[in-house]
């Protein structure tokens, strides 16, 4: 089966841009660098987080299931003079095994089916170091905003709120629903989002 993101990904500009996400600059601020941290970016797409994060000295390591993706993540890495190490992987069947410092994702977890969020979710926090970081960001429903043109069939939207309950018992140092627009499939369009960024304790 061919992966949507692959034809989206084949034209040489980056259909996210090279921007990273402003959630990454919340990283900075809550656990930044300074000694070595392992950071795994669930979902890499092509690379604009990953690279931003190697860039600013964290150990990454990224997936994402587009080959394509991959392949301009390389390529962004190779570009900006750092290394990330990056595979081929399914979010619905990724299991981690080893420990993370920060797990980060943005735009991508709403392909996660809600029958599938609990264990995945406590293999995620299973596998984060004490003291470390989920940072998420979310797409969530809202009645008053249109369907994306780009949507994908595969996609879940979560209900507002709702990443806060794998969290109960972390220390939530930010969290936020906000509305942005966004250009991804060259017609405008709106987005509802919780973004969250929970610490183990």
């Amino acid at each position: 089966m061919n992966n949507p993101y692959d034809k989206r990904y084949e034209q040489q500009e980056y259909y996210w841009g090279i921007r990273p996400s402003p959630l990454c600059f919340e990283v900075l601020k809550k656990l930044p660098p300074e000694k070595p941290l392992k950071l795994l970016d669930i979902g890499c797409g092509e690379g604009r987080n990953a690279v931003f994060f190697a860039r600013n000295g964290y150990d990454v390591t990224a997936f994402d299931s587009s080959e394509k993706g991959i392949e301009k993540t390389r390529m962004l890495a190779d570009e900006s003079l750092v290394k990330i190490k990056v595979f081929k992987a399914d979010i619905n069947e990724f299991k981690l095994s080893e420990h993370f410092d920060i797990l980060f994702s943005t735009g991508v977890l709403h392909y996660i089916p809600p029958q599938l969020r609990q264990k995945i979710f406590e293999n995620y926090r299973n596998f984060t170091n004490s003291d470390g970081l989920n940072v998420f960001s979310v797409f969530v429903h809202k009645p008053f905003i249109e369907k994306a043109p780009d949507a994908e069939p595969t996609a879940h939207k979560w209900i507002s709120g709702e990443i806060l309950t794998y969290y109960h018992d972390w220390l939530i140092e930010y969290c936020t629903e906000e509305i942005f627009d966004c250009m991804s499939s060259g017609k405008p369009h709106k987005h509802a989002v919780n973004r969250i960024i929970a610490r183990k304790k």
